[in-house]
């Protein structure tokens, strides 16, 4: 597994803020399981890929998947 983390530079929506907004788990399988960790929004989401979180959250550049391992 690998893990990874969010780092907004500019939060676009004015929901999350900027900074560091989600961890998350890449499974072997390429699945992902992401965890939102600020505002009134923390959930824990699975998506198909690393890239389908990054297609969702990213906001063109303003949102980076950033790995840790």
């Amino acid at each position: 597994m690998k893990t990874f983390f969010l780092l907004r530079k500019i939060d676009t929506t004015g929901v999350s803020g900027t900074g560091v907004v989600a961890e998350g788990v890449q499974f072997s399988d390429g699945k992902v399981a992401m965890r939102w960790l600020v505002g009134e929004h923390q959930s824990t989401v699975v998506y198909d890929s690393a890239a389908a979180v990054v297609a969702i959250h990213g906001h063109n550049g303003q949102t980076q998947l950033i790995w840790r391992d």
